[in-house]
């Protein structure tokens, strides 16, 4: 396993790999000197589990699909990341889940917000896609739905940890209440803990799928970019598989995930050069902040972010691997 710095920048593909895996743990203020050695062994132990089990599904001969609902459903079980188990707080105190999937050939896509009592959310995001004639549910009729499908429901008391409930308390002691300067406006050690996995398979099928808890403290049924597609899920077979993670109010007005890939198709841009301009040009000069995972239909990889980390990984068939936490 290597660390940073990332080499899937200067490593383009000199042909298709049999199968590619990405992953994203979440962006935000990640440094080495906030972060114990246990903590950091921890999460990328949480990392390589995922990837693992990605590419365990497609060596068995799984479809991108399966690979991605199965990679996001490791990183949503663990405390670590920002969805599922770990997911952050409200300001009521409740737990609301967005989660999203897409096919890259059909470009169909299926997406859940609002969610309480679905234990792995990315499981009713493909039940949308695959099993009813929607691409987003939202809120009590989302979980009615995942119930009707027979997923796995959990009492919220499932999704308390102990430092999520602090950072809430710590928010509200701080904020304007008047303004919700805090919630508008993330503090300078912000951390978008959403998790998201892209896969290309033996078929040339790109899938994309994104999962997350939100932000701390949101009100009013907020929703961010992750079940949005376009913005924090998109694929297509003929570009590539994208998952976002950062301030989702910016990935939404800028339509993120699909901007990379209309770069592509429409403007002949190569699939670093695409998500560079996106991330590191557009959503800069526009006050965003966060990054993207994605795989290509040529098997490139790119893992771009404006922030001062982001958890990320990959692995491919021709056994490249890496799993990387700060900005090199």
């Amino acid at each position: 396993m290597t660390s940073d710095p990332d080499p899937s920048k200067t490593n383009v593909a000199p042909e298709r790999p049999e199968y590619v895996v990405v992953i994203h743990g979440g962006a935000g203020t990640i440094r080495k000197d906030r972060m114990t050695e246990e903590l950091e062994e921890k999460i990328r132990t949480a990392l390589d589990a995922a990837l693992l089990k990605g590419e365990s599904v497609l060596k068995a001969g799984g479809s991108a699909m399966d690979a991605v609902s199965e990679t996001i459903m490791i990183l949503e079980n663990s405390p670590y990341f920002n969805a599922g188990k770990g997911a952050v707080f409200t300001n009521a105190g409740t737990n609301e889940l967005d989660a999203s999937i897409m096919h890259g050939e059909t470009l169909n896509a299926g997406a859940v917000g609002g969610v309480k009592t679905v234990k792995n959310p990315i499981l009713a995001a493909r039940a949308v896609l695959e099993n009813s004639p929607h691409v987003m549910l939202s809120g009590e009729g989302a979980d009615l739905f995942a119930k009707e499908q027979g997923l796995e429901l959990v009492d919220q008391k499932y999704f308390y940890t102990e430092q999520r409930w602090k950072a809430l308390q710590n928010i509200l002691q701080k904020e304007n209440v008047t303004t919700g300067d805090l919630l508008e406006s993330p503090r300078a050690d912000y951390k978008y803990g959403t998790v998201g996995c892209a896969v290309l398979d033996k078929d040339g099928n790109l899938v994309a799928g994104t999962s997350t808890g939100g932000m701390t403290n949101k009100r009013w049924g907020r929703i961010g970019d992750s079940p949005i597609i376009g913005a924090g899920t998109y694929a297509n077979n003929k570009t590539c598989a994208l998952s976002s993670t950062g301030h989702g109010e910016f990935f939404i007005r800028h339509a993120v995930a699909y901007n990379i890939s209309a770069r592509m198709e429409h403007g002949g841009a190569d699939f670093q050069s695409a998500a560079d301009a996106v991330i590191n040009e557009e959503l800069v000069k526009a006050g965003g902040s966060g990054g993207v995972i994605g795989v290509d239909h040529l098997g490139n990889v790119a893992m771009p972010f404006n922030t001062a980390g982001m958890y990320r990984g990959y692995l491919k068939s021709t056994g490249e691997k890496y799993i990387g936490m700060y900005k090199e």
